[in-house]
């Protein structure tokens, strides 16, 4: 139970972090922090976190990358399972909180988005469900790519949370102009359930899009970090 819990604050962390400094922060008047902030918010989140209970849970915080370490061969099948619920939940709980915080300024409107994920008409930059696909398959499969190698006993040790922060926030700088970045189910449900509307209509691909990305990067990583045989 140390683990899920450990999963839940850390993934409630993520979303309220993350998600907090794009509904409150962005575009704050005259001193937004933007988008650049906004990705620097989701890496700092993954970072404080890994370093915080990575040798508690290892610090998934995410469904896909859950699922992408059991593919691995790095986490155990059983598992993945009460990790995703637990992200989930500590997702959700988050976006609690932050709709509490938004919602005590004069003119909120929830419906506006919520730093919800979406494509099309709901993508920042207007990009179509094509390249929304596109852009949270590799996205996501780079992610795991990282963690995999950041994570791997041959690599310096101490340095993973710095790395997997800093792509991930690499991340966000690529991505969030096409569908706000998502690259993490458990962040997407927690803030569209609160917009409701189009946000739940567009999550598909949300869970979607991550996951078959995060097993491809863990085989991407099984097929180039295989260590020589002697």
């Amino acid at each position: 139970m140390n683990r899920y819990g450990a999963e839940f604050v850390g993934t409630f962390w993520l979303v309220l972090g993350g998600c907090g400094s794009a509904v409150l922060s962005a575009a704050f008047p005259h001193l937004g922090i933007g988008l650049l902030g906004v990705a620097l918010a989701f890496g700092l989140t993954v970072l404080t976190m890994a370093f915080a209970i990575g040798h508690i849970s290892g610090c998934h915080l995410n469904p896909a990358v859950s699922i992408g370490l059991w593919a691995g061969g790095r986490f155990p099948a059983g598992q993945v399972l009460p990790y995703v619920v637990a992200q989930v939940l500590g997702g959700i709980a988050a976006g609690g909180v932050l709709y509490l915080i938004a919602s005590g300024k004069s003119g909120f409107d929830v419906t506006a988005g919520f730093a919800s994920n979406g494509y099309g008409a709901h993508s920042p930059g207007g990009y179509s469900l094509g390249s929304a696909l596109v852009s949270e398959l590799v996205m996501t499969m780079m992610f795991l790519l990282v963690i995999m190698g950041a994570t791997d006993r041959r690599a310096p040790q101490g340095m993973a949370p710095i790395a997997i922060g800093l792509c991930l926030t690499l991340i966000h700088l690529i991505s969030i102009p096409v569908t706000n970045t998502s690259v993490n189910p458990a962040r997407s449900t927690g803030v569209a359930l609160y917009a409701g509307g189009w946000a739940i209509s567009q999550l598909w691909l949300f869970w979607l899009a991550p996951i078959a990305g995060g097993i491809l990067g863990a085989l991407l990583y099984r097929l180039i970090g295989t260590a020589p045989r002697d």
